[in-house]
């Protein structure tokens, strides 16, 4: 994402600075959103299996239809894309109010330190791909979620996608890559 805007060399000549850091504070409160609302997707399906389980009518063949155990069930995929618009939404609310009366040097010196950033760069790319496969794959999947709205399916799974996508930047970059980069000489990562 971050690679689709300018990048002065100073940040008093930074371009789009409004643009540049609403972009940036919408899509961290669409990923924060979904992080919250994977887990209290996951924790409702685990608890709905649970009771099914203590029920002494319930058999196995109840309990374990294909789809309680696909690989998204519906459950989560709706959890994920209600607390990734709710995200976006506190997120539209906390900017302003965070900004409110700001200089523009201040709005350009947040969005040029935001370009700057190496790793806030490689994690905006990670995560944007990960969010675009993700949403992909909400059309098409089939985890019952079409039924309930196209579009939590498709925001669903691009929240989904989302963490995904900056789970593999953190495996990559720390785990594969150490942490380093090409032009560091055994330095460790900017944050």
């Amino acid at each position: 994402m971050s690679h689709l805007f300018p990048h002065a060399a100073y940040a008093e000549d930074q371009p789009l600075a409004h643009t540049i850091l609403t972009t940036h504070v919408f899509f961290r409160g669409f990923q924060s959103g979904a992080a919250v609302g994977l887990l209290v997707g996951s924790a409702r399906h685990s608890l709905s299996l649970l009771r099914q389980r203590r029920a002494p009518s319930s058999t196995l063949a109840q309990l374990y239809t294909p789809a309680r155990i696909a690989f998204l069930p519906a459950t989560i995929v709706r959890s994920t894309a209600v607390g990734a618009v709710v995200g976006t939404a506190l997120m539209a609310v906390a900017l302003p109010g965070r900004m409110w009366g700001r200089e523009e040097i201040e709005w350009q010196d947040r969005s040029w330190r935001l370009l700057e950033n190496k790793g806030q760069m490689e994690v905006d790319t990670w995560g944007l791909v990960g969010a675009g496969v993700g949403a992909v794959m909400g059309i098409g999947g089939r985890t019952g979620v079409a039924e309930r709205g196209l579009w939590k399916g498709v925001v669903g799974g691009a929240g989904v996608g989302t963490l995904v996508g900056v789970a593999g930047y953190m495996v990559w970059r720390y785990g594969a890559k150490g942490g380093k980069w090409p032009d560091e000489e055994g330095g460790k990562a900017e944050i």
